[in-house]
Order: C-alpha cells, then sequence, then structure tokens
C-alpha cells in the first residue's frame, strides 16, 4: 500500500480544491433557494414554454419550485460537470505522470509488478472519487439543514448515487487513457468529459438521437429523468459500467507491455 499513500499524499491539495470549488457552489445554489422559491412557479412556466432549450436541459420536465427540482437542474449541474472533470483529471494522469515527471525508472525498479503498481493507483483513482462525493454530499445535506428545507432524501441520494457512478465510469475509461499517452492527457481528459455533457444534450433535444444517451454516462445521471422515474436507468448504466470497465481492462493490458520512458 505504500503507492496508494504515496499517491494519496500527492493528491490531497487537488481533492481539497475540487471538493471545496465544487462544494461551495452547491451550497451556495441551496442557500439562494428558501429566496427564490416564491418565483419558481412563474420560472417553471417559463422554462416549460422555451422548447428546445428547456428540452436540453430538462428543465420542461420538473419543479423548479421544489428543492428536489431546483437541486436538479442547479446542483447537479455543478456535480455532473464538475465532478466529470475531477475524475478525468484524476485518472488520465494516474499511469501518464510517471514518464512525464521521468520518475518512472525510480518506480520500475522496486520489487514490485506493473500489475501491482497498475492496482494501486486505480486504487487511489477511485478513493479520491469517493473522498468528493461523500464530501460534496455531507456539504449539500449540511446546506440543506441550515436552509431549513424538508430534504427529499430519495431523490438527492439517487442524483448523488447516478453522479458517482457516472465520475466512476469516466475514470475508468480516462484511466484506460493514461496507459496510452506519455504527457498527462489533461485535455484529453476534459475534452472526454466535456464531450460527454454536449451528447446528452444533443439526445435531449432530439428524439432520434435518444440512443446516444448509452454512450454517455451524463444520461443516466440526467437529473429531470431521475427525478420523473423515481430511478435510475439500469440498462444505462450497465452499459456505462461496462465502458469503465473496458477503460481499466485496456490499462492493464497496455502498461504491462509498455515501453516506458524513464
Amino acid at each position: 500500500m505504500t503507492l496508494f499513500k504515496h499517491e494519496m499524499r500527492q493528491a490531497r491539495l487537488s481533492i481539497i480544491i475540487w471538493t471545496a470549488s465544487i462544494g461551495f457552489l452547491m451550497a451556495i445554489c441551496i442557500l439562494m433557494f428558501p429566496e427564490m422559491k416564491g418565483e419558481m412557479d412563474s420560472v417553471s412556466d417559463m422554462f416549460a414554454s422555451m422548447g428546445s432549450f428547456s428540452a436540453a436541459f430538462g428543465m420542461d420536465r420538473i419543479n423548479f419550485g421544489s428543492l428536489d427540482g431546483f437541486y436538479a437542474i442547479e446542483c447537479g449541474n455543478i456535480l455532473g460537470l464538475g465532478g466529470a472533470f475531477f475524475a478525468a483529471f484524476c485518472a488520465v494522469t494516474a499511469l501518464a505522470k510517471e514518464e512525464k515527471d521521468h520518475t518512472a525508472e525510480f518506480l520500475l525498479t522496486h520489487p514490485v509488478s506493473r500489475v501491482h503498481i497498475i492496482t494501486e493507483k486505480l486504487a487511489a483513482v477511485l478513493a479520491q472519487i469517493v473522498i468528493m462525493n461523500v464530501l460534496t454530499l455531507a456539504i449539500s445535506i449540511g446546506s440543506m439543514y441550515i436552509v431549513g428545507e424538508e430534504i427529499p432524501w430519495e431523490n438527492i441520494l439517487l442524483m448523488h448515487l447516478a453522479y458517482f457512478l457516472l465520475q466512476l465510469e469516466i475514470g475508468g475509461i480516462c484511466f484506460g487513457i493514461s496507459a496510452f499517452v506519455r504527457r498527462g492527457g489533461i485535455g484529453i481528459g476534459l475534452g472526454l468529459a466535456v464531450m460527454m455533457y454536449f451528447l446528452n444534450i444533443v439526445a435531449n433535444i432530439s428524439d432520434k438521437a435518444e440512443f446516444v444517451k448509452y454512450i454517455t454516462p451524463f444520461g443516466f445521471s440526467d437529473g429531470a429523468d431521475i427525478i420523473t422515474s423515481g430511478e435510475i436507468d439500469a440498462a444505462m448504466v450497465s452499459v456505462g459500467m461496462a465502458l469503465g470497465v473496458i477503460g481499466i481492462i485496456a490499462a492493464y493490458a497496455k502498461y504491462t507491455k509498455k515501453d516506458i520512458a524513464g
């Protein structure tokens, strides 16, 4: 577990910055809700009549006057996109940074196998994602207690579970990418997250593109869908987790045979 502990020590500042940033923005949105609640009925009607723009973000299917409806759009976009960026950032640098920072030669001279190195680095990526999600959930729940609103536990927990699964999928795919690149690939990881986000917007706008929801994790983590159905689409999750697992398998297959520059 030495490498795992080293990775976690290196990631401390990153975890703090990302969690504080995402948590702060979510808390601000929740703290604003009581002031805005009285005007939300008219806002919901306005958004429902905005056609494709409303459909793109699911605003035509939920009630902004309820805490879970407001949370799905305002906080959901923050945690969804911010969490995707965080998972991509953690995972896509995990294996590549040894070559980028010229520490691979030192690491590989130790009596540990490459499989062991990959496993501990993967465990560190998963731990970072778990920590960020636990802390942002705690911040959100704490903010709801502060404003004195009744907490819609089922919908809130379902949404957070969906965003956690989203991050696992993107993390798995980016972890696979990290085995193939030599210079960090941060741009690739963040670009992948952005692409996945906009694919879901396209799927929401056009019925002909609905199949795209099975490609992007933002399809099963759409807050409006979760609130209206009361569940996470199991088929979409299965496809997403399979893509993440394929990424991890690719990382093992590539990194164990890769000619690594010191």
